[in-house]
């Protein structure tokens, strides 16, 4: 059985900023066919923004996709902004959003920190929820957090990590992500850019399981860096604004709603444990494990079943 890929590429039929509040605008665009099977697209992160090719996901003739930049990054603005920029703002700005669409229910489809934006609306709105796609499941607990920015990884990466703790005086590194925090909203704009591109490159360079120097130089161009580092630090400092392992506690919420989990073995920023928690803790999940797969939408044992997902929910199975 042949691998699936992406859909052909396909341009938005519908775009537009909508104003949340709190000074903050979200770009939001909408692709595949009006009126069709409605799904919003949760891109990672945070602070990493949608791509053409997150369109592609979808059967774009039983879909109609609406896919937006979080708060602070892409095209939203202000660019980088982290006032007012919370998970419970953006649970928030997903129900206007669904409300704009004038849809009762929609698939939320969420990777990486999208995946953790999922369960947090969907444990919130489960009414508002007819399926769950979820990949590289992050409940952004400390000790996810403590592996990947702290202790863990740096020992399957030590040559990466030499590069991320760099910019980082010794004295300061026995809390990575506060002295980042610290460095990431100095108001001098050099200050902020070194330190952002090497928080982004990091990640960049350890979420597949073989380079992609396409995905790495990505994480290193100024403006994405910028908006990335400083996003994603802010939230995870803060721990997401989650109580310690709520995503998983309150997994019982997802009850009757169908799902899929779909997790690379060698994901080294989401260890697969949290998935397999939440598989045995969401009995209507379905979990696959692809063999010889990092953390990355785009490899393809993981691709394939992502696109597998949207098919079998759009009754193309």
């Amino acid at each position: 059985m042949s691998l699936r890929t992406f859909y052909p590429e396909i341009e938005p039929y519908e775009t537009g900023m909508l104003d949340v509040g709190d000074g903050h605008r979200i770009y939001w665009e909408r692709a595949g066919t009006r009126g069709a099977k409605p799904a919003v697209f949760l891109h990672g992160g945070p602070g990493g923004g949608i791509s053409p090719t997150h369109r592609r996901l979808f059967d774009p003739e039983k879909y109609d996709i609406l896919l937006f930049d979080q708060r602070g990054c892409g095209k939203s603005m202000p660019h980088a902004e982290l006032e007012a920029n919370t998970t419970w703002h953006l649970v928030a700005d997903m129900e206007r959003l669904r409300e704009m669409m004038g849809v009762e229910k929609w698939q939320v489809f969420g990777g990486s920190w999208g995946s953790t934006l999922a369960l947090a609306y969907a444990e919130t709105h489960p009414h508002r929820v007819s399926e769950l796609i979820l990949r590289g499941v992050y409940t952004l607990t400390k000790a996810e957090l403590d592996w990947y920015y702290q202790f863990g990884v740096s020992e399957m990466f030590p040559d990466k990590w030499e590069q991320f703790v760099s910019v980082i005086p010794e004295a300061e590194r026995s809390n990575l992500m506060a002295a980042y925090r610290k460095r990431l909203t100095s108001g001098d704009r050099n200050v902020q850019l070194e330190a952002a591109k090497a928080w982004s490159v990091w990640e960049g360079e350890t979420i597949t399981l073989l380079p992609d120097p396409a995905l790495s130089s990505h994480h290193a161009e100024d403006d994405f860096a910028i908006a990335f580092a400083r996003i994603e630090n802010h939230y995870f400092v803060h721990g997401g604004w989650f109580e310690e392992g709520q995503l998983l506690r309150d997994a019982v919420k997802l009850k009757g709603i169908p799902g899929v989990i779909v997790h690379g073995r060698y994901d080294m920023p989401c260890p697969l444990r949290y998935a397999w928690e939440l598989a045995k803790a969401w009995p209507d999940a379905e979990l696959h494990i692809i063999e010889g797969a990092g953390h990355a939408f785009s490899e393809p044992g993981i691709l394939d079943r992502l696109i597998r997902a949207t098919d079998e929910f759009a009754g193309n199975a």
